[in-house]
């Protein structure tokens, strides 16, 4: 959109979820304040939206509207660098103003929660600072908001060192783009347009890849769309083959803190991309994206992809990175070793001379195990994995980018593979696939039963609560018009008895 007092770029973002009544709006635009106590919830420091909104543009109004037990709210707010810095604050002064609905008058009217003087001095405030003039340019903003839901538009949006502002909003209609040149990769010239349009490196200057990465699962009910054009939810375990699950329990103080399925396998393009790394979520978002956690030399560890949630490891506060608890260094050893034993034990899948021969039978091992699924050998999981002592990972803080992105792991025993002893065709080769033993493969195959089951029955309780929660609601709601019609009748009642009475006065007097 454009911004109605100078006509500059402006970013819109709008849902039409339940919308913030005067305090949570309070509550949202003040720094520090946090309530996210459900373990699905990814924030707890409270300063997410006033952080996330700075960095695109200087000044950020926020439109809400919150209906509750028939109670309607209207609110607006300002978070503006611009007239902390030209006014001379020397603190943060967010001016917001309510409404609320009279269901007597049928008007919007003024809300008395600050007073009228606070209210018009808000009020003021806004009609200078903000891309509206007037107050009924301001309450226009909710018209196209619907009965409940949250309309953020950021403006003054930022620009680089070169004098190009960050967002692209004309390189594609249908997309936002980061301004400036896309960074070219280095390939094989016949191999350079798959390994640049891959996802790995366009998520870093694309959003529309960006989020349809960004989450782990998506409920049917949820949609996210961009610019007029609905974002693919896109699951990156989907562009794995040979793809293996590994079951990881990680463990502090003696103590196990979690189980973790790994899925990880090699890109459908390689041999011809040079990408890889895990794509690790924590409660469902993605943390990190294509993290290198090894330095491929001599192509070793080249194509080789995982993606797993890692809820027992703590985000930092940008959602960007993993704090580096011991957790996580256990975590980024375990997943180079995943990496090495993967590759040594299947790269001749892809071309590659094989180094190592896939076990008929895999070890046991107390933090973790892995399952084969059809003719794919599961990772050689022993402790004493070769090569992970003597490779050295090159320092990957300066690879990590600020966008990071994943998709929810695949369905497990949803890969189809060929019978055992079948042979795999690549690139005119054939190579052939080791048997694997028959007891060993029972116990895998009821082993992904069990975790399919386990993920229905967990489908399954989420339903429930979800319809727990609406049917609550739908007794707290027939309980407040219970109360209201008990508290007419009373009015009736006392009325009718105050009839009563004047009418047998009435008698009386005659």
């Amino acid at each position: 959109m454009s911004n109605p007092r100078d006509g500059s770029p402006a970013l819109l973002i709008q849902d039409n979820g339940g919308g913030m009544d005067p305090e949570a709006m309070r509550q949202c635009m003040s720094f520090g304040f946090s309530d996210k106590k459900s373990k699905s919830a990814i924030g707890q420091y409270g300063n997410g939206f006033k952080t996330s909104t700075m960095r695109l543009g200087a000044d950020v109004i926020v439109f809400s509207r919150h209906l509750h037990e028939r109670a309607l709210t209207q609110s607006i707010g300002l978070l503006s660098y611009t007239f902390l810095l030209q006014t001379g604050y020397d603190r943060i002064v967010v001016p917001m103003v309510d409404y609320e609905f009279n269901a007597k008058t049928g008007n919007l009217e003024v809300s008395n929660r600050c007073g009228k003087e606070q209210f018009l001095s808000n009020l003021s405030i806004l009609l200078r600072w903000s891309p509206y003039s007037t107050e009924a340019e301001l309450l226009k903003q909710f018209d196209d908001i619907g009965s409940q839901g949250t309309k953020v538009i950021i403006y003054n949006l930022w620009f680089n060192d070169d004098g190009v502002m960050e967002l692209d909003f004309d390189k594609d209609p249908e997309d936002i783009h980061i301004g400036g040149d896309i960074k070219k990769v280095g390939a094989h010239p016949a191999w350079r347009t798959v390994n640049e349009q891959h996802i790995a490196n366009r998520l870093h200057y694309s959003l529309r890849v960006y989020l349809s990465i960004l989450y782990l699962r998506i409920p049917e009910s949820f949609q996210i769309i961009l610019r007029g054009r609905l974002v693919e939810h896109h699951n990156l375990a989907n562009d794995l083959k040979f793809p293996e699950f590994i079951l990881y329990r990680p463990q502090s103080g003696g103590c196990v803190e979690g189980e973790v399925v790994t899925t990880i396998g090699f890109l459908k393009e390689a041999p011809h991309i040079s990408v890889h790394g895990f794509n690790i979520y924590h409660k469902n978002r993605l943390i990190l994206a294509f993290w290198p956690v090894v330095s491929p030399s001599n192509s070793r560890g080249r194509g080789v992809v995982g993606i797993l949630e890692a809820n027992f490891i703590e985000p930092t506060h940008n959602k960007q990175d993993f704090e580096r608890t011991s957790l996580f260094q256990k975590l980024e050893t375990r997943l180079k070793e995943m990496t090495w034993e993967y590759w040594d034990y299947h790269c001749g899948l892809i071309g590659y001379q094989v180094t190592k021969k896939t076990p008929a039978t895999e070890p046991k091992c107390n933090s973790s195990f892995g399952m084969g699924h059809g003719n794919a050998k599961s990772v050689k999981l022993n402790q004493s994995a070769p090569c992970v002592g003597r490779a050295k990972a090159s320092s990957v803080a300066g690879l990590r980018t600020k966008r990071k992105e994943h998709d929810d792991l695949v369905e497990l025993g949803s890969v189809k593979r060929q019978a055992s002893g079948a042979k795999e065709i690549v690139s005119g080769q054939s190579f052939e696939s080791q048997p694997i033993n028959t007891a060993s493969q029972s116990k895998h195959e009821e082993a992904i039963k069990l975790m399919q089951e386990n993920k229905k029955l967990q489908s399954q309780c989420l339903d429930y609560e979800k319809r727990k929660e609406e049917l609550d609601s739908k007794v707290t709601a027939l309980r407040n018009e219970i109360g209201e019609i008990q508290h007419q009748y009373k009015q009736l009642m006392a009325e009718l008895t105050s009839l009563d009475l004047v009418k047998v006065e009435k008698d009386v007097n005659m």
